[in-house]
């Protein structure tokens, strides 16, 4: 029977409510964004409690260019497993985190049908009455992005962005596309609207201009459901498919849609915050903006918006991304898809893990049979994956969620001669800030499985010594399990 309280969530505030049920939202009733003191609460957070630990903040009101402006602002709201877990509907939430990566995997990959293929749902349309983001509706000159609690993440940044917005556009030919852009808060009623080159919004874009159009309708739409979010952050649509659909798949119900006031484009019923406008075929500056490695990005040019009206809840909850700081877990689906792909042509793939807290890399768990197995598989593995610089291939017996045994796999069973290997130039996605050209990187496989004499290693391998324990005392851990909270029912923190 499925846990109380666990989703697939209808709103994005029913998700807000499940989370603080279950104490993982952590209320401040006043914090100073000016002296950027809600980023330095984040960093301090986790290093104090670390991203699995860390709950969800929200805060009631912040103070931004000297004026106390209301809330709720939420952030660090996809803040571990569990909280995945709780999003795509696992039936028991438990606080092992290790288990509920798991868990969230395996219950993604249920939604893939018997050809391999993702469960769609074509979302429907309601009626405008029915419809929450309807709430309150301003055009024209009476739109000011400047009511509303935009924070500034960093002193580096080029002014407050707009983080969490899952951008909406649609085209003649290839429907509707859903895709999270960063959007810089430029005036009362212009913001940035960046697409990257290569993404499917950019696309739409190039499509449109080659259609001779001079600007196009989109919608930036704040506090979509979980999943919806997800979907939208994650490349798991090709061109051409609609992120909705593979959000109402997910669900088990199509979602809720409503047309724009000032455009035939439909957005989410139970949005919190629909922004739309006009973007122009022409660029200007953006940035610079703290990306998601952690680094301040560089100045560009990018397109813009001309916004046109916003509708919004009364009081609608603002979600602020802290880009490259919180560790989310929100884009699990894309790496399933990985998983999944690579599960169908590697048969003794055990298990894969893409950490949070470090990425581009990817650990990989095979049940190696045969010498250059793990070279191959890590292989196989960056030609799937274009944001994966570095593969760590490991034995079956490594917990890949388990960072130290994969650290310990590392120092104890791999030789950088001859079990590594460069790869000199290849696609790279994200924006690296080590790679010397943008979209390109070196990258490096590192075989961390016990090598064969064949292949290098030693003539024999010792035991190890957990192994041998499970191989020799079978009924230790069980044990150990069984009695786990009688160990500590008279612990003193």
């Amino acid at each position: 029977m499925k846990e109380k309280g666990t989703g697939p969530y209808d709103s994005f505030r029913d998700y807000i409510e499940a989370l603080e049920a279950r104490g993982r939202i952590l209320r401040i009733k006043e914090m100073d964004a000016d002296q950027y003191e809600v980023t330095a609460f984040v960093y301090r957070m986790l290093d104090k409690l670390g991203p699995d630990r860390a709950p969800a903040i929200l805060l009631e009101k912040v103070k931004i260019n000297g004026q106390l402006m209301e809330g709720p602002i939420v952030g660090n709201e996809y803040c571990g497993w569990d909280t995945a877990a709780m999003v795509f509907g696992v039936e028991k939430i438990t606080e092992d985190e290790g288990e509920m990566y798991r868990a969230v995997v395996n219950k993604i990959a249920s939604f893939l049908d018997e050809g391999g293929r993702w469960k769609k749902i074509p979302p429907v349309t309601i009626d405008k009455s029915k419809a929450p983001c309807k709430e309150v509706i301003v055009k024209g000159e009476e739109v000011d992005l400047f009511k509303f609690p935009w924070i500034k993440n960093n002193p580096g940044d080029a002014s407050p962005y707009i983080s969490t917005g899952a951008c909406f556009q649609e085209d003649p030919e290839l429907g509707r596309n859903v895709g999270t852009y960063r959007c810089q808060v430029k005036g009362k009623n212009k913001i940035g609207f960046n697409p990257e080159p290569g993404q499917h919004g950019n696309i739409f874009m190039l499509r449109a201009q080659k259609r001779g159009e001079t600007v196009v309708r989109a919608a930036v739409v704040l506090g979509v459901d979980p999943i919806l979010y997800s979907i939208s952050s994650t490349k798991l649509a090709d061109l051409g498919e609609d992120e909705t659909e593979f959000a109402g798949g997910f669900r088990g119900k199509p979602v809720e849609m409503i047309k724009c006031e000032t455009s035939d484009i439909l957005v989410p019923a139970q949005a919190e915050m629909i922004i739309e406008g006009e973007v122009p075929m022409e660029m200007e500056d953006e940035g610079p903006y703290g990306e998601m490695f952690g680094y301040l990005g560089l100045q560009h040019k990018n397109y813009f918006m001309n916004i046109k009206a916003i509708t919004h809840r009364k009081r609608p909850v603002i979600a602020t991304s802290f880009t490259g700081i919180t560790k989310t877990t929100h884009m699990i689906p894309w790496q399933v898809g990985s998983y999944v792909t690579l599960r169908r042509i590697v048969p003794n793939l055990v298990d894969m893990y893409s950490p949070r807290e470090a990425i581009g890399m990817t650990f990989i768990s095979i049940d190696k049979r045969f010498s250059g197995e793990g070279m191959a598989t890590g292989q196989l593995v960056l030609g799937s994956n274009p944001s994966t610089k570095i593969v760590v291939v490991v034995d079956k017996d490594i917990d890949v969620t388990n960072i130290t045994q994969v650290l310990h796999a590392i120092a104890t069973r791999w030789q950088p001669y001859p079990a590594s290997l460069i790869v000199p130039q290849s696609l790279k996605m994200a924006p690296d800030p080590s790679a010397p050209q943008r979209f390109l990187s070196s990258k490096i496989i590192i075989d961390a499985t016990q090598q064969l004499p064949e292949e290098g290693g030693p003539k024999s391998w010792p035991p190890v010594s957990r192994v041998l324990l499970q191989e020799k005392a079978p009924d230790s851990f069980k044990l150990v399990d069984e009695k786990w909270a009688e160990y500590w029912k008279n612990w003193k923190k």
